[in-house]
């Protein structure tokens, strides 16, 4: 596709998390489809990098610094633009070991960023939204760790868990009055997030054994992904969730 189909022409997108490979790439894959961008991040820096280069290519690019830990911050952020019609959760953490070595306070970063930042940050679009006379489309990025199980992941399979049940009950809770609730679910992608892990060659040969295709996600396919749900092609799609694994929980 020489040019990018305009889904979001004149539509406002929140992306929550944006400063994260993934979280970026999604901001920019929106834009090239018409998108105005409402960014989230607490990395200032990252997230001022983000904007401007946004801002260079002409998209229309509001900003909020935000600690995901912080629900009346997220609530206060997203109420700042009840013209925003699709929200986008791609805020995530994660820190491996065994579960009987976690510490509570990795845990707890864990289920904040995971979990509950995703339900404030839900709750608080759906109620703008509402105000408004409005629905929308909710789009969380969960993990193949959301379907399945794996060693040194117990907080972060509990986590992914929760969001794919979450994003199901609410799809369910709010179809009738015209909502969508999806999310998508990566295998790894070589991003900043994954380098030191990706850098041990016994974890990356791990990895490339559990995909059928043989080779990582990149960032642009879970991007395209998002999209997709959050266009009007994912119509009568709600409720689901789409594995963009390589075949990892299908075999």
């Amino acid at each position: 596709m020489s040019k990018r189909e305009q889904w979001f022409d004149k539509q406002s997108v929140i992306v929550v998390g944006a400063t994260g490979g993934l979280g970026s790439a999604i901001c920019h894959e929106f834009a090239g489809r018409g998108a105005s961008l409402r960014i989230i991040g607490r990395d200032q820096k990252k997230l001022r990098d983000l904007a401007n280069e946004l801002a260079s290519r002409s998209i229309d690019v509001d900003t909020a610094i935000v600690d995901l830990r912080d629900r009346l911050a997220i609530a206060k952020a997203i109420e700042r633009w009840p013209d925003a019609c699709v929200l986008v959760n791609a805020a995530g953490v994660n820190s491996p070991g065994p579960m009987t070595e976690i510490s509570e306070e990795n845990y707890d970063a864990i289920m904040d960023a995971n979990v509950s930042g995703v339900f404030w940050a839900s709750r608080a679009f759906v109620r703008i939204r509402r105000e408004a006379k409005a629905t929308g489309c909710i789009v969380n990025l969960t993990s193949q760790m959301g379907h399945v199980g794996a060693h040194n992941r117990v907080a972060y399979c509990a986590s992914k868990h929760a969001v794919e049940g979450m994003t199901k009950a609410m799809a369910v809770e709010l179809a009738a009055e015209g909502w969508r609730v999806n999310a998508v679910a990566p295998t790894f992608v070589e991003t900043d997030f994954t380098t030191d892990f990706l850098a041990d060659p016994a974890q990356r040969d791990y990895i490339m054994a559990n995909i059928p295709q043989g080779h990582l996600a990149k960032p642009t396919e879970v991007a395209s992904a998002v999209a997709f749900l959050a266009s009007d092609l994912a119509g009568s799609t709600t409720g689901t969730s789409l594995l963009v694994d390589g075949g990892w929980v299908a075999k």
